[in-house]
């Protein structure tokens, strides 16, 4: 006889265990399914030990620039990959073993596992048929395992995984994705990174601070494609002061490996074949949905371009399977699923003035040197969309904590709506905008209008005074530059 809850949650990632969590909150009784370890893809794999190792690359780039700080430092600084990686998984450890004391504190059961839906309200749990990366996590015992279990509710937070294209398949040696990319077991000399998006871009950086030759293939005219052109332009310049090559409008044709090497043929928007040597590749052309093997089909889970298609609360056309998180499609952000599976959770729980998820509002982060955040419409989708609009900037290079700090480049861009000074959109490139981002979130959030923002005070002197100049720009109020 199958064991029953109230709610089972496929996969345990933030979207996943953030939902075991409130839903445990809410009184339900609660499991959560895993095949392989707790926190998932970005806990383990993405988001966290990427920030890690960005870390130790934005340590060694001050101290190799000590000097412009009034510092000295007697003999060669060096980056020992080893220790880099060590550090970063033993962040990865910390947080996962973390997540196991939420779910233990929750009273949210484990169970470890593949789940398979065999019906509407039944998950089958078999031996988990992936086989996990080293080095990785120590994954805690579970109390439960194979078996079938019910529940009224299943919520499917099996996330994403790399998209791989003809041509250019991973193999674990020459041709990387972000998971071998993050635990190299030397640093290569030259690497060519196919993709701009997040991903690409931040193994970019950091393999090039480190010290290797990079080049970066993007399809699309501009790098960091998603983000506002003149946030785009900014970048690309500042990539290229760096010394890495950038090659838009590009595509990798081919791909020949040597017995340590490759060597991409890659075609030029002029129809020119370049021909580029590195020791290693990363393939970083975006992610798609883990929506195998799970019986979606024969449910008749309706899915669309690899993605589970929901309403706005995580509801799939099948009464009591829902989905959130990258399964559910884009914006494919930790964050966004995390939110996501809170307002499913709380839909289910009849929570009042549940509102379901505005993806406009959910901000994007891309922890490159410099650092890029944005949130809302850019100028460019502002115009398409035929809003008649006022644009504010402001310089980091006119800013005194930016200059005290070291980090004079970069700039704030605010758009707003010219009739009812609504803020559409926010888009910034320099030192800690990953972290200044959300004031402009929270503002969009609250329907702020640019009369609010004005008369807010900003702590002085920080980075956020940008922010308030940005939008006194756009009314031609601007009061330090």
């Amino acid at each position: 006889m199958a064991e029953n809850y109230d709610v089972i949650i496929i996969g345990s990632g933030p979207g996943g265990y953030v939902t075991a969590v409130r839903s445990a909150q809410l009184g339900f009784k609660t499991a959560i399914v895993e095949r392989e370890h707790l926190g998932g893809i970005c806990l383990n794999w993405g988001c966290i030990p990427t920030k890690a190792l960005l870390r130790s690359a934005e340590i060694l780039h001050y101290a190799e620039n000590a000097k412009d700080y009034g510092l000295r430092i007697d003999g060669k600084v060096s980056a020992d990959v080893a220790a880099i990686v060590d550090r970063s998984r033993k962040v990865s450890t910390r947080l996962n073993n973390g997540v196991a004391f939420l779910m233990k504190k929750n009273k949210v059961d484990m169970i470890w596992g593949e789940a398979k839906l065999t019906k509407p309200g039944e998950v089958v749990v078999s031996k988990s048929s992936k086989k996990p990366m080293e080095p990785q996590p120590a994954t805690p015992k579970g109390t439960k395992g194979e078996g079938t279990y019910s529940a009224k509710h299943i919520i499917l937070a099996t996330g994403a995984r790399p998209r791989v294209l003809p041509g250019i398949e991973p193999d674990g040696k020459l041709v990387w994705t972000y998971f071998e990319a993050m635990v190299p077991k030397e640093l290569p000399k030259s690497l060519l990174v196919v993709g701009s998006g997040a991903i690409g871009i931040e193994f970019a950086s950091f393999y090039r601070t480190l010290g290797a030759d990079v080049t970066v293939v993007e399809m699309m005219p501009a790098v960091m494609p998603v983000e506002d052109a003149e946030i785009s332009a900014f970048a690309k310049k500042q990539f290229e002061k760096q010394g890495m090559k950038i090659l838009l409008e590009a595509k990798v044709a081919k791909v020949e490996k040597g017995a340590n090497s490759i060597t991409a043929h890659v075609e030029l928007k002029d129809g020119k074949v370049e021909k580029i040597a590195a020791d290693r590749m990363i393939s970083a052309v975006g992610v798609q949905g883990n929506i195998e093997n799970l019986g979606l089909e024969a449910l008749g889970v309706k899915t669309d371009r690899g993605v589970v298609v929901t309403d706005g609360y995580g509801r799939t056309n099948v009464p009591g399977i829902y989905a959130i998180g990258d399964v559910a499609g884009p914006p494919m952000l930790a964050h966004k699923a995390e939110h996501e599976g809170v307002i499913c959770v709380e839909k289910i729980a009849n929570v009042p003035g549940v509102h379901a998820l505005d993806k406009s509002r959910i901000p994007g982060c891309t922890y490159c040197n410099p650092q890029v955040a944005s949130v809302g419409l850019t100028e460019q989708k502002a115009k398409a969309e035929g809003r008649d609009i006022r644009v504010g900037r402001f310089q980091f290079g006119a800013n005194g904590k930016a200059i005290a700090l070291g980090e004079d480049q970069g700039f704030v861009k605010t758009i707003f709506d010219k009739k009812t000074g609504e803020l559409l959109g926010a888009h910034m490139i320099g030192a800690e905008v990953t972290e200044l981002i959300q004031g402009f979130v929270v503002a969009m959030n609250l329907e702020t209008t640019e009369e609010e923002l004005m008369h807010t005070v900003f702590p002085h002197p920080t980075l956020s005074e940008m922010m308030k100049e940005s939008v006194l720009d756009a009314y031609g109020r601007v009061l330090n530059a």
